[in-house]
């Protein structure tokens, strides 16, 4: 028979090699599945068909045979067929079926050698043996699934390659495999044409690299990877179709809560929007993509004699920092990072572009300083830079058995210090009733007199087992973080992190957190510095409102049930919360994070830009008007 009609439509046509009609030698299977992938067909399925559904003496393992199979084609797509649930004890002819256990680590070996060409369970409709055209194409147009067709020879083969030649593969591109590992929910077919080129399946090579981020897994149904800000905006009409899924949204990856990424829903990756422009060299003005790295930004000023405040950790990117606050190395000479933003290019829930300044949509504006990620997607930054020359870094290590007198020593010297000077401190559990305690230490001076002077007095935190202390730029600080390679982020689990903000480190505090430390159930703990320039901006000016605070504290475990307790019983110490480093969802968290004017200002913002409340998966500040659409996420 002879398919020779250019009437029918695609369709995605496979071979089913039924192992009841092996004859027990693998290169039989074998030589069919690679005539099958010569002739241009899309699948190879192996396991038991029809046949009865009995096993014989001479059947081969499904699973073995594919494997087979896998190690001797490269293209091909393979599924295997077959129940995996256990067999019932009781009966004698199923004592013989693998166990879900054996199954597993079946599927492991076969993905780790077939990789993305392997199929999700039940992706294809098998035919009858022998099948017409007529029967092929109206299973595949009542399916919507690849179509495999049992064989026995090559002679069987044979007969479906001019079929494949004539109707064979998708319009979308996609593989059998990778279409087979879509989730349910998402229109991929009806992508816009601007996104389809960059966006990434499941199924597909790349996914690995963009699955997860810094420090969570995922496994995102969709990740679009938008070029330009018109392509955003096509992202954003495109997710709020599917308001019924997670929507995550990242630019480095980086973040603690771990928001931009899921499970089955859509993420919109801005890191290709990552430029960085002076666009006024005499008022210091610098426009940066959200994609850019904050390595690359200090990079790119540094010939300038400029910088930027950004946290501790170059790696990071633009977008989440500068949406959130920015407490970092710079912090008490400079301020936040968002005290230094100007103007932003937004794209809103409807798809809108627009940019917020004092000038132009100041509500937008303000909200975007502290709460950005739930008032829209940032497509560009202008920021206002500052001079800065040589400064001292240093990384000093000290050994104490008293970590509560060297948390109340820390306190009060990061809290006194000039404004030059800021000092994070990093601990963790004690080990045989010592603490390792780790400073981070940036003095923004080029006199190395000066650094000393500031440094020294925080040697009294325990005996100094270890300093680096260098006359450095500050893009020589950022750039001791690691890039990312083309392999991305391999984040796995799910990060467990508090954070609060502490207006005073006192002596009853410094008691608390020594316990808490004691305990083992906290495994890292940061308190970073702040006060300053920081405390000079009045707290109305952006939704970030916790100006007076005099430290930022973070405390990491391995769940949530053993932290959120211990955490929680510090709450008389602490007053507000940075949101960027908390991965608690429950909804005092917002009240922590913002004033009740504040949080009812931020409420009315979402009325009126996002009254569908489409940027809701990154700490839900719903409209005034609570439209929220619960989701699995």
């Amino acid at each position: 028979m002879i398919y020779d009609s250019d009437e029918w439509g695609h369709v995605q046509l496979g071979i089913l090699l039924d192992t009841q009609w092996a004859s027990g030698a693998h290169e039989s299977a074998t030589a069919l599945a690679q005539r099958a992938e010569a002739g241009r067909l899309d699948l190879v399925v192996v396991g038991p068909g029809d046949a009865e559904g009995i096993r014989t003496d001479t059947a081969l393992d499904p699973w073995t045979t594919a494997v087979w199979v896998a190690a001797h084609t490269g293209r091909i797509a393979l599924g295997v067929a077959g129940d995996p649930s256990a067999p019932d004890p009781s009966d004698h002819a199923a004592r013989t079926a693998p166990y879900p256990e054996v199954v597993a680590k079946a599927r492991q070996t076969l993905e780790s050698l077939a990789g993305v060409r392997l199929v999700a369970d039940a992706g294809w409709v098998v035919a009858p043996e022998g099948a017409e055209r007529a029967q092929i194409l109206a299973l595949a147009d009542h399916h919507d699934l690849p179509v495999v067709v049992p064989v026995r020879t090559a002679h069987d083969v044979e007969r479906l390659i001019p079929f494949a030649a004539s109707h064979g593969g998708n319009p979308s591109g996609r593989s059998v495999a990778a279409r087979s590992r879509r989730r349910p929910g998402i229109d991929y077919d009806g992508l816009p044409e601007s996104l389809r080129r960059t966006a990434i399946e499941p199924g597909d090579d790349s996914f690995s690299a963009v699955r997860s981020t810094y420090l969570r897994s995922g496994a995102p149904g969709l990740v679009l990877r938008p070029q330009t800000p018109d392509e955003v905006a096509d992202a954003v009409v495109f997710a709020h179709r599917h308001r019924h899924l997670p929507l995550g949204v990242r630019s480095g990856g980086h973040g603690i809560s771990g928001r931009s990424t899921n499970d089955g829903g859509l993420v919109i990756d801005v890191g290709a929007l990552d430029g960085i422009e002076v666009v006024d060299p005499r008022r210091r003005r610098v426009r940066v993509g959200p994609g850019a790295t904050w390595k690359e930004v200090a990079a790119a000023l540094n010939s300038h004699g400029w910088a930027l405040g950004s946290g501790d950790y170059g790696g990071v990117g633009v977008g989440g920092l500068a949406t959130a606050g920015g407490i970092g190395l710079l912090s008490r000479r400079h301020g936040l990072t968002i005290d230094h933003l100007r103007s932003a290019d937004l794209v809103l829930a409807d798809g809108r572009q627009v940019r917020v300044s004092d000038q132009e949509h100041p509500d937008l504006f303000w909200a975007v300083r502290g709460a950005g990620a739930n008032v829209g997607i940032a497509t560009s930054f202008e920021f206002e830079v500052d001079e800065v020359d040589d400064v001292g870094w240093a990384k000093l290590v000290l050994v104490t058995d008293d970590i509560e007198q060297a948390l109340l020593t820390y306190g009060r010297l990061a809290s006194s210090a000039p404004r030059d000077t800021t000092v994070f401190l990093v601990t963790g559990r004690p080990r045989d009733g010592q603490s390792v305690v780790q400073l981070y230490a940036l003095v923004d001076s080029d006199d190395a007199d000066v650094i000393v002077e500031r440094l020294t007095p925080f040697v009294a935190l325990g005996d100094l087992v270890r300093q680096e202390v260098v006359l450095t730029r500050y893009a020589g600080v950022m750039a001791e973080a690691e890039d990312v390679g083309p392999d991305g982020h391999h984040g796995y689990g799910e990060p467990v992190s508090r954070s609060a903000l502490l207006p005073e480190l006192t002596p009853a505090f410094a008691r608390d957190a020594a316990q808490l430390l004691h305990s083992g159930t906290v495994a890292y703990f940061q308190l970073r510095a702040m006060g300053g320039a920081i405390a000079d901006v009045p707290p109305d000016r952006t939704a970030f409102a916790h100006r007076r605070s005099a430290f930022q504290v973070t405390a990491m475990g391995r769940d949530h049930g053993a932290l959120d307790p211990a955490f929680d019983a510090l709450a008389v110490h602490f007053h507000g919360l940075y949101l960027s480093f908390d991965t608690d969802l429950r909804p005092q968290r917002l009240d922590d994070a913002f004033p009740p004017p504040v949080l009812a200002r931020l409420r009315e913002t979402k009325a009126l830009y996002d009254p569908d409340n489409l940027f809701r998966d990154n700490f839900n500040i719903a409209p005034t008007v609570d439209l929220t659409v619960s989701h699995a996420g």
